[in-house]
């Protein structure tokens, strides 16, 4: 399996909420913590690391501060430690809810509290001791199954979710958790959630809903009977086994999904490697070898194409463009130019890629016109999630207009035609822009967007007014930034 960051396990950093829907929050000020944040932003997040000594306990470093949260014996808790001593360590009880409870292993005492009157000095466990986990990482991944090493995807003819593909490769590989009554659901690409019996539905059922663990890293999912989700059988169906205990089985890797796209020609033709090394726009319909991962460099915004046949597109001799290349390097980078409904890619020789006569590309045009413009679809985001620098996009209540800045999230759904984007939201309204760059979503109708994929994870919106989709201190959704940066950027 190839490496250059194609397949990055994704650090699992989360929130804890107590039972009065307050976050756990770690202050630079006095490094104090309190129960006080309604939704969950930089401040609230947390990071779970393994005990050093090899034990059951772990320790909880803030991922604002880089410290650590601890207890002292007479109960009062704090997150200064910049190394983990023994008051950092805590031990994690799940209870049957789904919640966690936090119990200093050097005390015995409990963790809990509300707003600032936080301590670990309870021996009994309350409400007051509980603790919902909150995932913070962007809720469309890859699922990877440790034990068999084996991607999860979904398997339409079979009506199931199996863990047996080597590469996540696909529209079918791309998962959503959806967090819903402090547990988690596994969605299908096709809007549809998996029963711990293996069958997948529409409706997040109780059955569908699973509590997260870790181990050593690794997630594990408890359905409501207690057992654990785990690929079973040959074909690596995934559906809850008899285990009450996660094994290595029943653990899985979360890992970011880059985005995977087709391109077609000013043939009309799709451009694939079908017939070999050469990439050319020969082909009419849009399977495996027409879908490459699109992979951007965070320093130079440069992209790489990487093919199903396990080669990356690289510059060759007389200007030529073969999928060969197994490592990262100059010849595999390109430079996209966004040009509205198309886009235009320059090679490492500083020559835009072509369409020659005979359908093959190659790098060899010093100006753009037609046969160096492509169409450039998105193909693994067919539901799509939206964070920016505040939170994730979500409908605002009793409104047609957006927030930017919630803890939870709606799930979109996108189309797609001639270069652009159409995007869909409750009830089956198209998103559109209406006064002063509003950006609202009940329209009849659709208005096209335009995807421009600038930084790793993250891509701009722009409107028809040829303005940016931006976030903002409103924590309204609008269309009125020039630049694409900043809040203007969307993990997607």
């Amino acid at each position: 399996m190839p490496t250059n960051g194609l397949h990055q396990v994704l650090k699992i950093q989360f929130g804890l909420v107590n039972d009065t829907d307050r976050y756990l929050t770690a202050e630079s000020f006095g490094f104090k913590v309190n129960a006080s944040a309604p939704s969950l932003k930089r401040k609230q997040m947390w990071v779970l690391e393994p005990d050093p000594g090899q034990g059951t306990a772990v320790l909880f470093r803030s991922s604002h501060l880089g410290r650590y949260l601890s207890a002292e014996e007479d109960g009062r808790v704090g997150c200064g430690a910049e190394r983990p001593g023994p008051d950092c360590r805590f031990l994690v009880l799940p209870q049957p809810d789904g919640r966690w409870v936090l119990q200093s292993e050097p005390h015995g005492r409990f963790f809990g509290g509300t707003e600032d009157q936080l301590s670990c000095f309870a021996t009994t466990i309350s409400t007051a001791e509980l603790w919902t986990v909150h995932l913070a990482i962007h809720p469309q991944a890859h699922l990877l199954s440790v034990s068999r090493r084996r991607y999860v995807h979904l398997c339409p003819q079979e009506d199931e979710m199996a863990a047996d593909g080597d590469m996540p490769w696909g529209v079918e590989a791309l998962l959503t958790l959806i967090f819903q009554s402090r547990r988690y659901c596994l969605k299908s690409s096709d809007s549809r959630y998996l029963r711990s019996d293996g069958r997948l539905v529409r409706e997040p059922e109780a059955h569908a809903c699973y509590t997260l663990e870790f181990k050593a890293g690794k997630l594990a999912f408890k359905d409501c009977d207690g057992r654990y989700l785990a690929p079973t059988g040959p074909a690596g169906t995934l559906k809850a086994g008899r285990n009450t205990r996660p094994s290595k089985d029943e653990l899985f890797d979360l890992e970011e999904s880059h985005p995977q796209v087709v391109l077609v020609a000013a043939n009309h033709r799709y451009v694939s490697v079908r017939q070999g090394v050469n990439v050319s726009a020969n082909q009419d319909e849009e399977l495996d070898h027409e879908t490459f991962l699109m992979q951007i460099d965070q320093d130079t915004k440069k992209c790489t194409f990487y093919s199903s046949t396990g080669g990356y597109w690289t510059l060759v001799t007389h200007g030529g463009i073969q999928a060969t290349a197994t490592q990262v390097s100059a010849s595999t980078m390109f430079e996209v130019e966004w040009r509205g409904r198309r886009v235009a890619l320059k090679a490492s020789n500083g020559r835009y890629v072509c369409m020659k006569k005979n359908g093959q590309l190659a790098a060899i045009s010093d100006f753009v016109g037609e046969d160096e413009e492509f169409i450039l679809k998105l193909i693994n985001r067919p539901i799509l999630v939206l964070r920016g620098l505040d939170g994730f996009v979500c409908h605002r209540r009793g409104s047609n207009q957006l927030d930017t800045n919630r803890s939870v999230y709606d799930v979109f759904h996108l189309s797609f035609s001639d270069g652009a984007y159409q995007i869909r939201g409750r009830g089956g309204g198209f998103w559109y822009t209406g006064s002063h760059g509003s950006v609202c979503s009940d329209g009849e109708s659709a208005e096209d967007f335009l995807f421009e994929f600038c930084e790793r994870g993250r891509l701009a919106i722009r409107a028809r007014s040829g303005k940016y989709l931006r976030g903002g201190a409103s924590g309204l959704l609008r269309a009125d930034a020039d630049v694409p940066s900043a809040v203007a950027l969307w993990e997607y």
